[in-house]
């Protein structure tokens, strides 16, 4: 046993307090805060940036992990079962209405929902973050029920009504189903109202860009699918009393 100052010179310096070990490997972790722009792509630019402008000695690398990481695994898996969901719907849609006409004269109303939606996303600063992903999901589920509304409506008219598929049949069916198209996009707006105006506060980093995309989505979506939908249906679609 002999005293330690005997055998190294001891004294404060400013340094690591911590060595980090990962893998049987030390670890030097270096954190940043984003804001102004999207993760995604700052962490992007810095991998380009430093694999071009930093040289590491042997047995060094640099690994980029954090919310970016989690928001691409996230965005994948949101995407892998949107697609899983949307090959259901389509399948159940087309078992519901029993026409491929219809089915996709249902689906034309989806790109009503995303012009709003793509539009308030660049208007509130172009970034899909996300939350934005998942207002568009549920945005379009929204959206499929109006236009179903409306369809079904019309195969009532023919089919149970008797009416003629025509001019009359088409403002008819638009016109009975103005108020319950509405009503729903409007409790809808509503209830997402106060997290659209709160989006970006603390804890609100997913409601908020959600809410906004599905307030902007409603808007276009009601109105294109009352006043454009019925005349692309009376052009192409065709609805006939079953024999």
């Amino acid at each position: 046993m002999i005293p330690l100052n005997e055998i190294a010179d001891i004294y404060l310096v400013s340094g690591r307090y911590i060595i980090l070990h990962s893998g049987a490997q030390r670890l030097q972790t270096v954190t940043a805060n984003v804001t102004g722009r999207d993760v995604t792509d700052f962490v992007e630019q810095a991998q380009r940036r430093i694999n071009s402008e930093v040289s590491f000695p042997k047995g060094f690398y640099a690994a980029f992990t954090g919310e970016a990481e989690a928001q691409a695994r996230s965005q994948w898996d949101l995407f892998v079962y949107s697609a899983m969901a949307g090959v259901i719907v389509i399948a159940l849609l087309f078992l519901a209405l029993r026409s491929a006409k219809a089915l996709l004269l249902v689906m034309v109303n989806l790109p009503f929902a995303l012009v709003g939606g793509v539009l308030i996303v660049w208007i509130t600063g172009g970034t899909l973050t996300l939350g934005s992903l998942v207002g568009f999901v549920t945005l379009f589920g929204i959206t499929l029920r109006n236009s179903i509304m409306l369809i079904s409506h019309y195969q009532h008219l023919i089919s149970a009504e008797g009416m003629n598929w025509g001019v009359e049949a088409a403002i008819r069916g638009a016109t009975e189903r103005l108020v319950p198209i509405f009503m729903t996009a409007l409790v809808t707006a509503l209830g997402l109202l106060p997290l659209a105006v709160q989006s970006g506060e603390p804890g609100n980093e997913i409601e908020g860009p959600m809410a906004t995309v599905i307030l902007g989505g409603l808007i276009t979506s009601t109105l294109l699918n009352l006043v454009v939908l019925p005349p692309v249906a009376l052009r192409f679609g065709r609805f006939v009393r079953p024999q």
